[in-house]
């Protein structure tokens, strides 16, 4: 059995401390901003419009809104699947289609720029022509998830070793090849940085999609309790949707890390 040196193992234990006091500081830093906004509600400070933390968790826990909430819950999050899928392929295959044909790459870059410098509210008209209220959502949270993976397969692509492409190309390999073997494996780790970061716009952007006439979702309880002034539900509706969003981003970071590992 081998021994483990003391200055080893005091070295390992020092090499964990950083990870979890960075840790500790997180979970200490949502517990004060979560007491903070307790407190605001509690003792009224901003309002009728800020309750409580605990009776907004209250309204979440009463068995008679699960119904409610879970089918608004489930719709968004639907439709932020389906539009995260779409944008993903489009992003990437117009990633791709710019390292394969260079001379596309000016274009596809201001054209991704233009969509995602549109806002959503002056596209909404058109995407409601187009795919009706129901699939606006769809197509929002597509457009808003293109741009991001277009850029960060774009940045990956560009990571690739000048010494492998010399390689490949001394061997005679077409270009597809190189992207296959050289590009495209070099280009994960970018691009699961870009799914983290349009994790949470997925669920924003169904949400805002739902807002012009989709008959269920996340937004359509927000249009509904702002009508009714629902605060209640408002509040409620808001807290799914940041866990939601953080549910997702966490997921995406978890797997940006085992793919960081795997590829860089």
């Amino acid at each position: 059995m081998t021994a483990v040196r003391p200055g080893t193992q005091s070295a390992a234990r020092a090499g964990m401390r950083p990870g979890l006091r960075t840790a500790l500081y997180g979970l200490v830093g949502v517990a004060v901003l979560l007491l903070i906004a307790e407190l605001i509600g509690q003792f009224g400070l901003l309002g009728t419009t800020w309750p409580p933390l605990t009776s907004v968790f209250a309204f979440l826990a009463d068995p008679a809104n699960h119904t409610l909430l879970g089918n608004a819950l489930s719709t968004t999050v639907t439709e932020a699947a389906v539009g995260g899928l779409i944008g993903i392929a489009a992003g990437v295959g117009f990633a791709l289609l710019a390292s394969l044909v260079p001379v596309l790459a000016p274009g596809l870059d201001r054209f991704a720029a233009v969509i995602d410098a549109v806002p959503a509210v002056a596209l909404a008209p058109f995407l409601i022509l187009i795919l009706g209220r129901e699939g606006t959502p769809v197509l929002v949270v597509a457009l808003s998830t293109t741009f991001i993976i277009y850029i960060s397969m774009s940045s990956g692509l560009a990571t690739a070793a000048r010494p492998y492409h010399d390689l490949l190309a001394v061997l005679g390999a077409r270009r597809g090849t190189r992207l296959r073997l050289v590009d495209v494996p070099a280009a994960l780790p970018k691009l699961f940085d870009g799914l983290a970061l349009a994790a949470p716009a997925m669920i924003l952007g169904a949400t805002i999609g739902e807002w012009f006439g989709a008959r269920r979702g996340l937004g359509v309880l927000f249009i509904s309790a702002m009508q009714n002034y629902r605060i209640d539900l408002l509040w409620a509706a808001a807290v799914l949707s940041v866990l939601c969003s953080l549910v997702l981003y966490g997921a995406a970071v978890v797997a940006q890390r085992a793919i960081a590992r795997r590829f860089a």
